[in-house]
């Protein structure tokens, strides 16, 4: 069987860019987390994460050094400072792989969906099936740990039922239909993501001193907090008790253990996974209450997500993904 050397498609360069960068901010992170981690069950699963990370890292980089593609840059042991004093205690640890490996899940099955070389779809799906692992392995021992809120609970349904009225979806002045299944599911963990925010603020706020930046962490902290109160404010209008935190993450350290480059690109990244979250949870809501809010939250982030975009342009701090020639220059020369 004659072999024929097929090239990467935008898709698979683009995808396998994207992970290049965020691996390498997991390893600076999962780095700092290790150095001071103290509970012994936390620990393998970082330790898991963190390898994982660097295997991902090192297939990238035979794949792009047999295409003759350049690596980006992506974070370094620049970015980290291990000398820096514990800024968030154990169990945030715990919480991020969980919440990293949840979003890198609806990240990495997107891109393994518009990949196909085999090579790289291998790849990605490896990666996906490892990620689905560490989110497993994350939620139980959080669970073991109390401190996975479960989400809101429901009585089962006794038969199959159509919706018969437009009333479903637009409601008759003051009366509203309960939240159903699905609504609830993007609403819980809405509000969860957005505690995970919150803590994360808490403790940057902390130890930052470029005031663009620490205000940037500020009004992403603000929107965050403003849609805990929204989600929470309804599911008690619905007569669900709202989702609360289970206790304090952040030391009172005053040194920062990330860089700022690291930090802003880190909002940016949780920037962009919150609009497709939130784009999911728009597209699945049949309550226009949901909706309509779901559509102005989405125009909220991404013009907050324009400061954080400015503010790495400004300073040099963003890589260009790979793109496509300019053919009408080209053309020109």
């Amino acid at each position: 069987m004659v072999k024929r050397n097929i090239r990467l498609s935008s898709p698979e360069i683009g995808g396998l860019w994207g992970v290049y960068i965020q691996e390498t901010m997991s390893i600076c992170l999962l780095k700092y987390f290790l150095h001071h981690l103290q509970d012994n069950e936390i620990k393998p699963i970082l330790q898991k994460s963190l390898h994982l990370s660097q295997t991902h890292i090192n297939q990238i980089k035979d794949i792009f050094s047999k295409e003759n593609i350049p690596l980006p840059d992506g974070f370094t042991h620049k970015d980290i400072n291990l000398s820096a004093p514990p800024l968030f205690y154990d169990l945030f640890a715990l919480s991020f792989v969980y919440s990293m490996n949840r979003m890198g899940m609806v990240n990495l099955g997107f891109a393994t969906s518009t990949v196909a070389r085999a090579d790289v779809l291998d790849f990605f799906t490896h990666a996906l099936n490892q990620t689905t692992e560490l989110y497993a392995e994350s939620t139980n021992l959080m669970l073991s740990k109390g401190i996975y809120d479960r989400p809101p609970m429901i009585t089962y349904p006794e038969k199959v039922e159509y919706v018969k009225k437009q009333s479903y979806i637009v409601a008759a002045v003051g009366k509203k239909r309960p939240l159903n299944a699905v609504e609830l599911t993007e609403i819980f963990f809405n509000i969860e993501r957005n505690y995970f925010a919150v803590l994360l603020c808490m403790g940057l706020l902390q130890v930052v001193k470029d005031k663009e930046i620490k205000n940037y962490i500020k009004n992403g902290m603000n929107l965050s907090e403003k849609q805990i109160n929204f989600f929470n404010d309804l599911l008690k209008k619905e007569d669900l008790l709202g989702t609360v935190p289970v206790s304090m993450e952040v030391t009172n350290s005053t040194v920062s253990p990330f860089s700022d480059k690291l930090i802003v690109a880190l909002f940016h990244f949780l920037n962009s996974i919150d609009v497709t979250l939130i784009g999911h949870a728009l597209s699945l809501s049949m309550r226009l209450d949901l909706a309509t809010y779901y559509s102005k939250l989405i125009g909220e982030i991404l013009a907050y997500a324009e400061k954080g975009f400015n503010i790495m342009v400004n300073r040099q701090w963003l890589e260009q993904p790979p793109q496509a020639p300019d053919r009408k220059s080209l053309k020109e020369m």
